[in-house]
């Protein structure tokens, strides 16, 4: 169920279910995306834009890149990558802005990266791979949460979590709905 009713009558989103899911980045409808008013894509990195222990943006990513700017909506990657530089290598040779460390599912993070950007959260949209941290964080930071299918599960335990997610993304609405 993607919202709950309150007493006062007014719907509440879950703050686990993502507003729509894709099968990846380059399935979601950009001009649709722009079209709804978002100017800023906040993206996560591992798993959602390459997979873990790829170093440099691939061409795919940056066609992708390349189209949103096209369509007038900038990049920006939020990571909570650990991994010293990780972050901000990959987006200065993606030539965007990041936030490394960005302590998702926390609100600091996508704050910190509207607020750089001077974006407000219903301008602002976050695509990310995890239910638990991109899309809990997306939401509770009011802004439009794309959730896509994970590039590769690479450990057991990655499948595990997916399989927890199931019934969130269940929840979301379909990609081309957006």
């Amino acid at each position: 169920m993607r919202t709950r009713d309150c007493l006062e009558g007014d719907a509440v989103k879950f703050p686990l279910v993502p507003d729509f899911y894709f099968e990846s980045i380059h399935a979601i409808d950009l001009a649709r995306l722009r079209a709804r008013g978002v100017r800023l894509l906040l993206a996560d990195l591992d798993n959602t834009l390459v997979p873990y222990g790829v170093h440099t943006p691939t061409q795919p990513v940056r066609a992708w890149k390349q189209a949103l700017d096209q369509a007038g909506i900038t990049l920006f990657l939020l990571s909570n990558s650990r991994k010293p530089g990780r972050a901000q290598r990959f987006a200065e040779a993606l030539g965007i802005p990041y936030e490394g460390h960005a302590g998702k599912p926390k609100v600091g993070g996508f704050q910190r990266a509207m607020a750089r950007m001077g974006a407000a959260p219903e301008e602002t949209a976050i695509v990310g791979d995890q239910i638990f941290t991109d899309i809990w964080g997306g939401n509770r930071a009011g802004v439009l949460t794309l959730l896509v299918h994970p590039i590769q599960f690479g450990t057991v335990f990655r499948g595990l979590r997916y399989g927890l997610e199931t019934p969130f993304r269940a929840g979301a609405g379909k990609g081309s709905g957006l």
